[in-house]
């Protein structure tokens, strides 16, 4: 279920998240607020990268960073033929970073950044928007870095809104969205530092 979205600001987007809703711009240029059900997310005890891919980011030689280029990786995010991010929506997410709600995580090879991925974190929960690569594993870099920090600094719900098959093969399940409105609620009471 959507509908159309009044003007976004920062502050609309908070109380959006705090209900568990989400924007996306549609092919006719409209924003319009999400809340799917079922609902996609990664259950953080057990999203871990495989040996396989271990050895592969390890031999990739990638530097990690957060939040040192945010509207830049969400340009790239939103750089492709079909896309769901508006310069409105970049203008809303960039005051959500200036006020420390909004993360990025960046990829380095060298000083090239080849991935990346941005979200929302309240309380105790992360809501993945969007990611990108540019180099082979890099977007799948930035998630495992970003998964074991969220573990590290007691997140409960990391949100992946909608599986396809990149989330998937990352280990998105999807859940009814009773429950992940119950996920929410506790991640929301709790508090975690990004």
């Amino acid at each position: 279920m959507s509908e159309t979205a009044p003007p976004l600001t920062a502050d609309l987007l908070l109380r959006a998240y705090h209900r568990g809703w989400f924007p996306m711009a549609h092919e006719d240029g409209e924003l319009y607020w999400h809340d799917p059900d079922p609902r996609a997310i990664f259950p953080l005890a057990q999203t871990r990268p495989n040996a396989r891919l271990q050895r592969a980011l390890r031999r990739a030689g990638y530097h990690i960073t957060f939040d040192q280029r945010f509207e830049e990786v969400m340009r790239a995010c939103g750089d492709r033929k079909e896309t769901w991010i508006t310069e409105e929506m970049i203008a809303a997410y960039v005051d959500l970073h200036k006020q420390g709600y909004a993360h990025s995580v960046e990829v380095w090879a060298g000083d090239r950044l080849v991935g990346g991925l941005y979200g929302i974190a309240l309380g105790a929960a992360f809501f993945g928007e969007s990611m990108f690569s540019r180099n082979t594993n890099a977007s799948k870099a930035a998630f495992h870095h970003l998964a074991a920090h969220l573990r590290q600094q007691g997140f409960s719900l990391f949100d992946s809104q909608y599986i396809n098959d990149h989330t998937a093969s990352l280990g998105a399940i999807e859940v009814p969205r009773s429950t992940f409105r119950m996920m929410l609620a506790e991640a929301l009471r709790n508090e975690a530092d990004f």
